[in-house]
């Protein structure tokens, strides 16, 4: 296949309509106008030369930092005079790993709303099945528009919205109302994605006295008194704790493979064989397994609460915010971290057997 010739084009000739369409990385962004700076733009921008113009897809951050440092000439190429192929040609397989996965569906989207796609053409014409397709909407069907905003302009990581939120409203039940006020009220705050998950942990885990005192903005009181807490508050055995690694391990694979089982790489008929005899299995195994997570889920509730209602006192003095602007802490408040605490540990023990973060998106 011939690569189409790139051509040096004004920046102001740009159409940026999409801009909006792909994810703010202020310290990649912050990278890339260093190379630029010393070698100038190496790969060229690339979109579309419809009637109306050059309708920019790909390159974007490029263009913001040749537009930091003055230049009005940048490198182009034209993947051909059609939107939705353009479209198409960025989310092809070649392309597909300068997007992350929001920026996917987000141009999914776009396909069936504005140009009026249904899943089945959009799934031909981007040679990808369908579920590969609904999965991507339904993604931004689950999402207000306020968390699209928050994520896309890079003030609250995708990473943990997918791997610690997301999980929330699909197992715990919890609602998007919910998510989009811990999502407002901690946008911008650049903590770590373990810190982000603790507090999570606490907001839907915890007590009413967490979760107003992360709605109120005091995040950084709330993980004070939840790291305060010890590794193993309540003395937990070596058999309970082997049962949450467990838990958390089950969850993690569930991502993982549903993120996977949608991708194209998949092709072998040998894997296809063996995966049909595994699901086939877990098929046969699944009324009885949940059934039994179903038990179990309710005595973890019904021990709960019986923890809370049996929980008393006051915190010291010196551990309390100022009364007039910090919620009080009580001991269920402690008790709660707590649990979260070592729940916590013991991840952190699994991740230092080696875990992988989320892939950067280049833009």
């Amino acid at each position: 296949m011939v690569r189409p010739m790139s051509e040096t084009v004004e920046r102001s000739s740009l159409d940026l309509r999409y801009e909006s369409y792909r994810l703010r990385n202020d310290a990649a962004e912050a990278r890339l106008l260093a190379s630029i700076a010393e070698r100038g733009i190496e790969e060229p921008l690339g979109g579309v030369d419809t009637p109306q113009g050059r309708l920019l897809l790909d390159g974007f951050r490029r263009n913001r930092c040749a537009a930091k440092l003055g230049i009005e000439y940048v490198p182009y190429v034209s993947w051909g005079e059609d939107e939705t192929q353009g479209i198409a040609s960025l989310l092809s397989a070649r392309r597909q790993r300068t997007l992350n996965i929001l920026e996917q569906a987000r141009f999914v989207a776009e396909l069936l709303s504005t140009h009026e796609m249904t899943i089945a053409d959009a799934a031909e014409m981007l040679s990808r099945s369908k579920a590969w397709v609904s999965m991507r909407r339904n993604l931004l069907t689950e999402m207000s528009p306020a968390i699209q905003a928050i994520l896309f302009r890079g003030a609250f990581p995708v990473y943990s919205y997918m791997l610690t939120l997301r999980p929330f409203m699909r197992i715990n039940g919890v609602d998007q109302k919910d998510i989009e006020r811990f999502v407002r009220a901690v946008a911008g705050t650049k903590l770590s994605i373990r810190e982000l998950e603790l507090l999570a942990h606490g907001y839907f885990r915890g007590t009413p006295s967490l979760r107003q005192a992360i709605d109120q903005g005091n995040w950084k009181w709330t993980l004070d008194q939840m790291q305060a807490v010890g590794e193993d508050p309540e003395g937990l055995s070596e058999f309970e704790r082997g049962l949450l690694r467990e838990l958390e391990r089950l969850l993690q694979a569930m991502q993982k493979v549903m993120t996977q089982c949608d991708s194209s790489r998949l092709q072998a008929r040998g894997f296809y064989a063996q995966a049909n005899l595994l699901l086939a299995s877990l098929f046969g195994r699944r009324e009885s397994f949940f059934k039994k997570m179903e038990k179990f889920y309710d005595r973890s509730g019904r021990a709960e609460r019986h923890l809370s209602v049996a929980s008393s006192g006051d915190v010291a003095a010196g551990d309390q915010p100022p009364v007039a602007c910090q919620p009080q802490c009580r001991a269920e408040d402690c008790q709660a971290a707590g649990k979260v605490r070592s729940t916590r540990a013991e991840r952190q023990k699994a991740d230092r057997r080696g875990t992988a973060g989320a892939p950067a998106s280049r833009v």
